[in-house]
């Protein structure tokens, strides 16, 4: 077959799960890393004939795709910051979202060494990040997970960047650490009920444990992380959420009874409240 042939066999074959644009982006990046081509390459080269064995390695991405599983899953990388991270079933696939929370941080930094700490660290996409950006920063992270926290260990090595990364459940926290100048979270904050309008890919794929809150209690570890804020940041310190943009005034209600103080809510590029800080 040549390429314009397999281009056709996997828009004919994810259609149905994706959109039209979806579906030409996860094409092209399946593509250009199967057969190390650019963008160019994919257009200028559409009668090309592949070899035998990419045929077979393409349709078997194919297969796992149809399943619903995220092309990065299956490729077993994402981009983030411009940085290349190892993903996998035990971490979050990390969100563009997620990306403007790093920025504003990195923005709002003022301290030249900032101690910094990362709650739900998952594939360690925001710790690292910070590191890179931030060279000088001291960066601890966090989770209760160990098959993310090996994921986040591969992810520094591949970085070149130096963070500790601690087995540590928020919600049972007692520790005489250290104490920040930065802590960001970006916690599981999607209600269960939300879970309805959700797509295939992140419902049968990514780990329920990273996304979802109870209905009933979905502020759960929001409350538990400024609890430990009010201990271990520094007075002046900052701390960073990502939200669900339906609990913005919640939160920020909680940060103001926990004597939280230049309290902000900012949106993502979609318009949505995403983002929250405070400081001690």
């Amino acid at each position: 077959m040549n390429l314009r042939e397999i281009q056709n066999i996997f828009k004919r074959s994810l259609k149905n799960l994706y959109d039209k644009d979806e579906t030409a982006t996860i094409i092209r990046t399946v593509l250009m890393e199967a057969l190390n081509y650019s963008t160019a390459d994919l257009i200028l080269k559409d009668q090309e004939v592949v070899s035998f064995e990419t045929e077979e390695q393409l349709l078997k991405i194919l297969e796992r795709l149809k399943q619903a599983e995220p092309v990065q899953y299956v490729l077993g990388y994402a981009w983030f910051c411009g940085l290349r991270f190892k993903v996998n079933k035990y971490v979050l696939i990390p969100r563009p979202e997620t990306e403007e929370l790093v920025d504003w941080i990195v923005k709002q930094n003022k301290i030249q060494s900032p101690h910094i700490l990362d709650i739900g660290t998952g594939s360690g996409c925001i710790a690292i990040a910070l590191a890179k950006q931030i060279p000088e920063a001291t960066v601890v992270a966090k989770d209760i997970s160990k098959d993310a926290l090996n994921t986040a260990t591969q992810n520094a090595l591949i970085n070149n960047v130096d963070v500790k990364f601690l087995e540590a459940d928020i919600l049972n926290q007692h520790s005489n650490e250290i104490k920040y100048d930065v802590i960001v979270s970006n916690p599981p904050y999607v209600l269960q009920s939300e879970s309805e309008a959700m797509s295939r890919h992140v419902l049968e794929h990514e780990p329920a444990t990273a996304l979802f809150v109870p209905d009933e209690d979905a502020l759960i570890f929001y409350k538990a992380i400024v609890k430990y804020a009010g201990i271990h940041l520094k007075p002046g310190g900052k701390l960073f959420f990502e939200i669900n943009p339906f609990k913005a005034e919640e939160i920020t209600a909680l940060l103001k009874s926990s004597n939280f103080i230049e309290l902000s809510i900012k949106k993502d590029l979609q318009g949505r409240d995403r983002m929250v800080m405070g400081t001690k």
